[in-house]
């Protein structure tokens, strides 16, 4: 999986940019816009937190637990609900940032997690942060779904019979390019360079192909019961993220200017962050990668 240092440098590196454009508890995770673009970021991502919390049952005095809890935007929620969050990350910046807000948040590895960690939980979600389970390395030696088994196997541990995980993860879309074909020296623009800047952008980390591997590697001990692609919701998200990185600061300016070894020093920092163009976006416009909300619960 990435691990500390990749996450690091996709997050930690710029967290208080992150913070400073999208608010101290950012969420770094697709909105649910349901096709109503006239609604702001923050009503859209609120819109996503009640859809979860009617999914798996965010309630008072239910515990639930945030794997890849990011800056700690549900794990808030969960406390306005009266619910009791726990979260785990492997973004130092992160957890600094989400303890700071009184959020139950460790530095921990989502995919070791055991009920002799934290205990069990009413409920599992993790929004965004099973793109980073698997690496690429994984995949070539053919572990992904080994990997992926095994996850869903102890979330299963943590949860009781009938509990739920809601899970919001990229995958690999329809128009997906075989694999060896990625390449950053591929021509510009191609689908081969803008996988390759992805790539870049979230190192260590390998999407799984489509929402059917993802469905079949949590069989048999959680089975699918809701399912949506996300992916128009989450190119408008993506546009509204860059509309907000955009907005001019001193303090940002200020940041980015301490950003200035790195990107001299970093031809990998360069691409990921200064190539001027939204990889994210065009992998989303051409279906190279999809976007899903998928809902599982635990046999009895």
């Amino acid at each position: 999986m990435a691990d500390r240092d990749d996450l690091d440098f996709t997050y930690s590196l710029i967290d208080r940019i992150f913070r400073l454009s999208l608010g101290e508890l950012a969420d770094f995770s697709g909105a649910k816009y349901d096709g109503d673009f006239t609604l702001t970021l923050e009503q859209a991502q609120r819109r996503k937190h009640e859809y979860v919390a009617g999914q798996i049952g965010i309630d008072p005095g239910r515990s639930i637990l945030d794997l890849g809890c990011g800056w700690g935007p549900l794990l808030a929620y969960v406390r306005e609900r009266g619910a009791a969050g726990v979260g785990v990350t492997l973004s130092a910046a992160q957890t600094k940032a989400c303890r700071r807000h009184g959020l139950d948040v460790h530095l921990h590895d989502a995919r070791r997690i055991t009920p002799e960690d934290f205990g069990t939980f009413d409920a599992v979600a993790s929004l965004g942060a099973f793109e980073h389970f698997c690496s690429p390395e994984e995949h070539a030696a053919g572990r992904q779904e080994e990997i992926y088994r095994d996850l869903f196997d102890r979330i299963a541990d943590l949860l009781p019979a009938g509990g739920r995980l809601y899970l919001q993860t990229m995958v690999y879309g329809r128009n997906m390019i075989p694999v060896e074909q990625v390449d950053i020296e591929a021509p510009r623009d191609s689908d081969a360079w803008y996988l390759a800047l992805m790539a870049r952008q979230f190192p260590g980390s390998f999407l799984p192909y489509g929402q059917g591997q993802v469905v079949e590697c949590a069989a048999p001990r959680l089975f699918l019961v809701e399912s949506s692609s996300g992916r128009l919701d989450y190119l408008e998200t993506i546009r509204q993220w860059r509309r907000r990185f955009a907005e001019p600061s001193p303090r940002k300016t200020l940041l980015k200017a301490e950003l200035v070894p790195r990107w001299l020093t970093s031809r990998d920092f360069r691409l990921a962050f200064t190539s001027g163009v939204s990889a994210n976006s065009v992998c989303f416009e051409r279906e190279l990668m999809d976007h899903h909300r998928l809902v599982f619960e635990k046999r009895g």
